[in-house]
C-alpha cells in the first residue's frame, strides 16, 4: 500500500524529475528503496499510481502551452484540409516534427510495455541507467551543434530548425527513456542539442513533445485506475496526481527561464553522483 505522505513525496518527485532531465521513472523506482518503502514496484497497483501522476504532468503541459498547441493543431488540420505542407506554415510543419517525434515512442512502448515496467523493481539496475543519463548529458554538451539564433518567434523558430530527420532522430532519443533511469526530457534535450537547437529551444521542444506521448500513454492505463489496480490506492493517486501537477507548473516555469543561458552539465553530473551514491548505499544495506 502506498500512503497519503508516500503519495505526497512520490507526486512531488515526478512532477520535478518528469521535466528536469533526471528521470522520473529512475527517482521513482530509487527513492522508495533508499526509504526503505516496500511499495511492490514492479506491481499493477504501483504503476497505476505513476500513471496517475504522469497524466497529471501532461495536462499541466498542455494547459502552460495551450495557446500554442491551438495554433499547432490548426496548423495540422490546415495542412490536412490543403493537402499540402505550406514551407511558409511554421504552425503545421511543427506539429508535424511532433507527430514524426512522437512514433518511436509510441511503437517501442507498446510493444515493450510489460518487459520495461519489470525493471521498476531492480533498483541497482536504475541506479546504474541514472549514471549513465547523466554521462548522456555530458556527452550532448560536448557534441552539440551551434545554435542559430534567427529573430523569430519560438514556434517559427523551432520549425526552420528542424527537419523531418531530425525530429525523428529526437522522437528515437526520448524512445530511451522507456527505460527507467533514462530521462525523457533529457534524452529529447540532448537529441535537441545535437540537431543544432539552442537550450532553450531543446527544452521548450521537448516539452511540446512530452504532452501527447505522456498523455496518451496515461490515457491508454488510466481505466485501471479505477478498475482492481486502483483498489486502495484511488486517493492517494489522486493526492500524487495534484502534488505532480502543482510541481509540473513550477519546474517548467524554472527550467524555460533556467536554459536560456545554462546547460545540461549541472544535471549531468547530478546524475552520476546520485546513481553512484544510490548503488552504493543500495549495495550496503
Amino acid at each position: 500500500m502506498i500512503s497519503y505522505f508516500q503519495a505526497i513525496i512520490l507526486g512531488i518527485v515526478q512532477g520535478v524529475s518528469e521535466l528536469f532531465p533526471i528521470s522520473s521513472l529512475g527517482h521513482s523506482v530509487i527513492i522508495p528503496k533508499l526509504f526503505g518503502w516496500n511499495l511492490g514496484q514492479s506491481n499493477d497497483k504501483f504503476v497505476t499510481f505513476l500513471v496517475a501522476t504522469h497524466f497529471a504532468t501532461a495536462v499541466v503541459l498542455l494547459g502552460f502551452f495551450w495557446s500554442d498547441w491551438k495554433r499547432i493543431v490548426a496548423g495540422l488540420w490546415r495542412s490536412i484540409r490543403q493537402r499540402g505542407l505550406d514551407p511558409h506554415d511554421s504552425d503545421a510543419r511543427l506539429g508535424w516534427y511532433i507527430v514524426i517525434g512522437t512514433i518511436p515512442a509510441g511503437i517501442i512502448g507498446l510493444v515493450l510495455q510489460k518487459p520495461l515496467e519489470k525493471l521498476f523493481g531492480n533498483a541497482k539496475l536504475v541506479a546504474v541507467i541514472l549514471i549513465l543519463n547523466g554521462l548522456m548529458l555530458l556527452r550532448a554538451e560536448v557534441l552539440r551543434r551551434r545554435a542559430h539564433g534567427a529573430a523569430l518567434e519560438d514556434d517559427a523558430r523551432l520549425a526552420a530548425s528542424l527537419t523531418p530527420k531530425s525530429a525523428f532522430g529526437i522522437g528515437v532519443a526520448q524512445a530511451i527513456a522507456l527505460i527507467p533511469g533514462f530521462s525523457r526530457s533529457g534524452a529529447a534535450m540532448s537529441g535537441g542539442l545535437l540537431a543544432g537547437l539552442s537550450h532553450r529551444d531543446a527544452a521548450r521542444y521537448s516539452f511540446l513533445l512530452a504532452t501527447p506521448i505522456i498523455g496518451a500513454a496515461a490515457l491508454l492505463k488510466l481505466p485501471g485506475l479505477f478498475g482492481t489496480a486502483g483498489h486502495g490506492i484511488l486517493g492517494q493517486a489522486l493526492v500524487g496526481a495534484i502534488c505532480a501537477g502543482v510541481a509540473a507548473y513550477f519546474s517548467v516555469r524554472f527550467l524555460l527561464r533556467f536554459f536560456e543561458t545554462n546547460r545540461l552539465t549541472p544535471f549531468g553530473i547530478y546524475c552520476v553522483v546520485a546513481g553512484v551514491v544510490s548503488l552504493v548505499w543500495l549495495t550496503l544495506i
